[in-house]
C-alpha cells in the first residue's frame, strides 16, 4: 500500500532504503538469464563478484556467490558466458545498491541457444520481417555508404578497400561499434538509427569476420532483426563466413557471404562498367551498321527495278495507252457520225418525198380559202371568191369564176407581180 508523504512530512532516506529491502525481500528467488561481463576471483576469499548484463539492453546488475557455488561451474563459465542463475535480490541499505545473491550457475549451452534462436525466427517470420517483398533493392552506384563494423577490424579493411579498388570515388560513413560481448547489441542498433537517419546514405553495410555461435549472438538479437527491419535504408548483412547464418541475414535486405562479397554487391567495378559500356557501344554501332546496310540493300534493290530505272517507261507505256483509246475513241465516234449521218440522209429523203413542196415543185397549186382553209371540192368555193394559190416558186390570188352552162367553172387570180386567169375544175 502507498505511504502518506509530503513536503511537510517527508520520509528520512534510511527509512526509504529500509522500506524497499522490505520490498524486495519479500520478491524471494528468481531465476535470471545474462551475460557475464565482469568476474572477479579474488584468492582467498569465499565470495565471488559477478556482474550480470542484458544483452540487449544498457541494464546490468551485481551478483555474489560463495565460492562453492562458482566453482561447480568455473570450467565452463567465464567472462562473456551466458548464464542462467537461481539469486535472491538483496538490497543493501547503506548505500542503497541493489544486488543478487546467487546459488545456483547454470550455463547456457549451444543447443538450448539455438533452439531460442529457431524460436524467435518462427516468431519474427511469423511477423513477415523475413518476406521477401519487403527487401529494397540496392542502388546502382551509391553515393554515400553506411558501415557499421568493428573498429580496426579485418572487416572494416576487407570492405573499405575492396570498395575502394572497385570504384576509387566511393564514399563511406563509418561507425565503429562492438561486434561481440554485452556492449554490441545497443551500439549495432544505435549506428543503423544514426545512419538510417542520414538522407545522403545510400545503403548500409553491417559486417562482421567469422567467430563462434557465441561471438555471433549479439546479430541475432531480435532488438537488432527490428532495427534493420524498421530501417528506411537498405541494409547488407555481411556476418561471419558463408555457412554462418544469423538472424540478420535473414531481415537484410541483402545477404553477403563475407564483408569482401558485401563490397562486391554494393559498389560497382568501374573496369567492369567501362567494358560493359565498350561492349554496349560496339554492340549499338553492329546494331547501327547492320541496319544501315540492310536498308542501304533494300534501298538498292528498290533502284534496280525497271520502274526506277527507266521511270519515262511508265509515262509511255500510258501514253500509248492514252493514243490507242485516243485512237479507238475518234474511230467509234466517226463511226456513230457516218451512222448518224446516213440515217439522217435518208431520213431527208423520206422526209423530201413525202414534202407537199416536192409535189409543188412538179407543177401542183395548193388553194387555200381566206381563213386558211385548203380547198379539196369545187363545192367549197363561191363564185367570185378570192383564194390563195400556192405553188413551187410563192402564191398568189385568184377568183372563182361562176359556173358555165356545161357544169364548168373559171378562176381569176392575180399575184403579187402578175395577173392571170384559171380555171376551176
Amino acid at each position: 500500500m502507498g505511504l502518506n508523504t509530503s513536503a511537510e512530512a517527508p520520509l528520512p532516506v534510511g527509512q526509504v532504503s529500509r522500506l524497499i529491502g522490505g520490498w524486495i525481500e519479500r520478491l524471494g528467488q528468481v531465476w535470471v538469464e545474462g551475460q557475464i561481463t565482469q568476474l572477479s576471483r579474488r584468492p582467498g576469499a569465499g565470495v565471488v563478484f559477478l556482474t550480470l548484463r542484458d544483452p540487449s539492453h544498457d541494464i546490468s546488475v551485481s551478483v555474489t556467490c560463495f565460492r562453492q557455488v562458482y566453482d561447480e561451474v568455473a570450467d565452463v563459465v567465464s567472462e562473456g558466458a551466458r548464464v542462467v542463475l537461481l539469486a535472491k535480490p538483496e538490497w543493501y541499505a547503506p548505500r542503497g545498491q541493489l544486488s543478487l545473491r546467487a546459488t545456483e550457475i547454470r550455463p547456457v549451452g549451444i543447443g538450448e541457444l539455438l533452439a531460442r534462436l529457431e524460436r524467435l525466427k518462427r516468431s519474427l517470420a511469423s511477423e513477415g520481417l523475413f518476406a521477401l517483398d519487403r527487401k529494397k533493392p540496392l542502388p546502382f552506384l551509391p553515393q554515400l555508404i553506411g558501415l557499421v563494423v568493428g573498429r580496426a577490424s579485418a572487416a572494416e579493411r576487407d570492405v573499405l578497400e575492396n570498395a575502394r579498388r572497385r570504384w576509387p570515388a566511393v564514399r563511406f560513413e563509418v561507425r565503429n561499434v562492438a561486434v561481440q560481448g554485452v556492449h554490441a547489441v545497443p551500439q549495432v542498433v544505435r549506428a543503423v538509427q544514426e545512419l538510417d537517419a542520414i538522407d545522403e546514405v545510400d545503403v548500409i553495410i553491417v559486417a562482421r569476420g567469422g567467430g563462434s555461435v557465441e561471438d555471433l549472438l549479439p546479430f541475432s538479437d531480435e532488438e537488432v532483426v527490428r532495427t534493420v527491419a524498421a530501417a528506411r535504408t537498405p541494409v547488407v548483412s555481411a556476418i561471419g563466413h558463408e555457412p554462418d547464418s544469423p538472424l540478420l541475414d535473414l531481415v537484410a535486405d541483402v545477404r553477403a557471404s563475407t564483408p569482401t562479397d558485401a563490397a562486391k554487391k554494393v559498389v560497382p567495378d568501374v573496369g567492369e562498367e567501362l567494358e560493359r559500356v565498350r561492349q554496349l557501344q560496339a554492340r549499338g554501332l553492329r546494331a547501327v551498321t547492320g541496319l544501315l546496310d540492310r536498308e542501304e540493300r533494300g534501298l538498292a534493290h528498290a533502284l534496280a527495278r525497271p520502274v526506277f530505272v527507266h521511270p519515262q517507261r511508265m509515262v509511255e507505256i500510258r501514253e500509248d495507252e492514252l493514243d490507242a483509246l485516243l485512237a479507238r475513241s475518234r474511230r467509234t465516234l466517226g463511226h456513230l457520225l457516218d451512222r448518224a449521218d446516213s440515217e439522217l440522209a435518208h431520213t431527208l429523203a423520206r422526209v423530201v418525198a413525202l414534202s407537199p413542196a416536192a409535189t409543188l415543185e412538179r407543177g401542183y397549186a395548193v388553194l387555200q380559202r381566206a381563213d386558211g382553209h385548203v380547198v379539196r371540192s369545187p363545192q367549197e368555193v363561191a363564185p367570185h371568191e378570192v383564194l390563195r394559190a400556192r405553188v413551187a416558186e410563192g402564191t398568189f390570188s385568184v377568183e372563182v369564176s361562176p359556173t358555165d352552162a356545161t357544169g364548168t367553172s373559171g378562176t381569176s387570180g392575180t399575184s403579187g407581180t402578175s395577173d392571170a386567169t384559171v380555171a376551176s375544175t
